[in-house]
C-alpha cells in the first residue's frame, strides 16, 4: 500500500477514539494532516489521545458521548462542525458486544450491542451527511468485523449488528454517490487490543472480539493506516468494502 495522501484542511470525527482502533485511526489521520474530533465514553482517556493528536501539530477536540443517544450524537457532529468548520471524514470505529447463546442473551445486551454497533453509525451518518453534501463530498468509514461475513455461536447480537452495518453502508453509498459522499465498510480480523479487559459498556474502543494469539492478531495501527489511505484517496476512488486479515488468517 502506498503512502496516504494529504488531508490538510480536512476534519475527521472518529468514534471509539479513546483507545484501540479508534485511537490508532485518530493518530493516523492526524499524521496526514487532518484535524480530529475524538468521540467515546471515557473523557479521561480522550484527553490523553487529544494530547497525542496535538503533538502532531493538528487540532483535536475531545467529545465524551453516549453513542446510543440521538441528542448526544447530533451534538457531537454539531460541535465538530462548530470547531473545525466542516466534517469531511466520519469513522465509526466504536464497538461493543454481548456474548452468550441466544437463549441466554438478555434483551438489554442485544439492544446495547445494536445501539453502539448499528444505531450509532446511522445517527452519526444522518447528522454528518448534510454537512458533507453542502461541502461537495466526504467519506464515511464503518468498521465491521469478519463477524459481519459469517455468524457463529455465542455472538448473535454482535454478528447481527455487523451484518446490518453492511446493508446500511451499501445503502448509504448509493445515496451519497450523487453528492460525492463515499461510504465504505471494512471487515478486520481479530486485533491486538485490550477488548477482553472491559465490560460491554466500556468496550467502545475498536474491534476485537477476544484476545487472539499474538501471531494472528492485527495491530490496530495497520487497519488505521488503511483507513487514512482510503480517506485521503481521490473522490473518484470508489471502494465499498474491504476485508483486512493477517496473512495466515481466514474467515472463522
Amino acid at each position: 500500500m502506498s503512502e496516504p495522501g494529504n488531508l490538510e484542511g480536512k476534519a475527521a470525527l472518529v468514534t471509539g477514539a479513546s483507545s484501540g482502533l479508534g485511537r490508532a485511526t485518530a493518530i493516523a489521520l492526524a499524521r496526514v494532516g487532518a484535524d480530529v474530533a475524538l468521540a467515546a465514553r471515557s473523557k479521561e482517556e480522550l484527553e490523553g489521545v487529544k494530547e497525542e493528536v496535538s503533538e502532531l501539530g493538528r487540532r483535536a477536540l475531545a467529545l465524551p458521548v453516549d453513542l446510543a443517544s440521538e441528542a448526544q450524537t447530533e451534538e457531537t457532529v454539531g460541535r465538530t462542525v462548530e470547531t473545525f468548520g466542516r466534517v469531511d471524514i466520519l469513522v465509526n470505529a466504536a464497538g461493543t458486544d454481548a456474548p452468550g447463546l441466544v437463549e441466554q442473551l438478555s434483551v438489554e445486551g442485544w439492544d446495547r450491542t445494536l445501539d453502539v454497533n448499528l444505531r450509532a453509525p446511522f445517527l452519526l451518518s444522518k447528522a454528518a451527511f448534510p454537512h458533507m453534501r453542502e461541502a461537495g463530498g466526504g467519506i464515511i468509514v464503518n468498521i465491521s468485523s469478519v463477524a459481519g461475513k459469517k455468524g457463529w455461536a455465542n455472538a448473535s447480537a454482535y454478528c447481527a449488528s455487523k451484518f446490518g452495518l453492511t446493508g446500511f453502508t451499501e445503502a448509504l453509498a448509493d445515496e451519497g454517490k450523487q453528492h460525492g459522499i463515499r461510504a465504505i465498510v471494512l471487515y478486520p480480523g481479530a486485533m491486538a487490543t485490550n477488548w477482553g479487559a472491559f465490560s460491554p459498556e466500556e468496550r467502545e474502543m475498536g474491534e476485537s472480539n477476544e484476545a487472539p494469539p499474538p501471531t494472528r492478531a492485527l495491530p490496530p495501527e495497520r487497519v488505521a493506516d488503511l483507513i487514512a489511505w482510503v480517506a485521503a484517496s481521490p473522490q473518484e476512488f470508489v471502494l465499498t468494502e474491504g476485508i483486512v486479515l493477517p496473512i495466515e488468517e481466514g474467515l472463522p
